[in-house]
C-alpha cells in the first residue's frame, strides 16, 4: 500500500474539492427538502382525499424507485427530446449539479414527508384537545403544537436520513460531478491505487458521519430532554 501520493498538495486539493460539492449537495437538498416537506406533510394528513392521496403517490413512486436510476432519467434521459433541449429548463437540466440537486431534494423529499406525516399522526390527541379547549385556531394549533412536536419526535430518524442522503450523494459522480468518490475514483485512474484511494474517502464520510451523529445527538439531547425521566 502506498499512501504516500496523499501527502501531495494536489491529491489533496482534490479531495477538498470533493468534499465540498458533497457538502454543498447534502446541505443544499436537505434544507430545500426540509422546507418542502412540512407542508407536504401537512397535506399528507389533509381531510381532502385528493390532496392526500396526490401527496402519497408521490412518495410512492420516488420511493419505490432507486436514486441512480431517478438520477440517470432526468439527466440523460430528458435530453434526448428535442423540446426540452430548446426549452428554457434546458439551462438547468443540462447542468449536472442542478440535476443532481434536483433529484437529490425530489427524493430525500419522499422521506421526509413520511417521517413528518408519521410523527404528525403519532402525536397523542389530548394536546390537541386542549389547545382547542384554549380557544386556538386551527392554524395556531398547527403552528404551535402540532409542527413544533412532531418535528421533535423525528429527529431520531431524521438524522437517520441526513446520514443517508450523505451516502447517496456518492453516486453525484456518475453524472460527470467531482464529489468524494469522483475525486477518489478520479485519483484511482491517474496513480492506480484503487484500495488507498476509496479508503481515504471512506474515512472522509465516516468523519462527516460521525459529525452528523453528534449534532443530532446534541439537539435530542435539548429538545427532548422532556421525554427523559426526572431523577429525585
Amino acid at each position: 500500500m502506498n499512501f504516500g501520493i496523499f501527502l501531495e498538495p494536489e491529491t489533496q486539493q482534490l479531495y477538498l474539492k470533493g468534499l465540498g460539492m458533497t457538502v454543498q449537495l447534502l446541505l443544499g437538498s436537505m434544507l430545500m427538502s426540509f422546507l418542502l416537506a412540512i407542508p407536504m406533510a401537512i397535506a399528507r394528513n389533509s381531510h381532502y382525499q385528493w390532496l392526500k392521496k396526490t401527496v402519497w403517490l408521490y412518495t410512492y413512486v420516488i420511493r419505490g424507485t432507486p436514486l441512480l436510476l431517478q438520477l440517470y432519467l432526468l439527466y440523460f434521459g430528458l435530453s434526448q427530446f428535442a423540446v426540452v433541449r430548446e426549452s428554457a429548463a434546458w439551462a438547468v437540466l443540462s447542468s449536472p449539479l442542478y440535476c443532481a440537486f434536483i433529484v437529490f431534494t425530489l427524493n430525500e423529499l419522499a422521506y421526509t414527508t413520511e417521517i413528518f406525516a408519521g410523527a404528525i399522526r403519532g402525536l397523542p390527541y389530548g394536546e390537541i384537545e386542549a389547545a382547542k379547549a384554549y380557544g386556538m385556531s386551527h392554524l395556531t394549533i398547527l403552528r404551535r403544537i402540532v409542527l413544533p412536536s412532531a418535528l421533535r419526535q423525528s429527529l431520531p430518524a431524521y438524522s437517520n436520513e441526513f446520514i443517508i442522503l450523505l451516502h447517496s450523494t456518492s453516486l453525484a459522480f456518475t453524472v460527470t460531478l467531482l464529489d468524494l468518490t469522483g475525486a477518489a475514483n478520479e485519483i484511482y485512474s491517474q496513480y492506480y491505487l484503487p484500495f488507498e484511494a476509496f479508503m481515504v474517502a471512506a474515512a472522509i464520510y465516516m468523519v462527516l458521519t460521525y459529525s452528523i451523529v453528534r449534532v443530532f445527538r446534541f439537539a435530542e439531547i435539548r429538545l427532548l430532554a422532556y421525554q427523559r425521566p426526572r431523577t429525585a
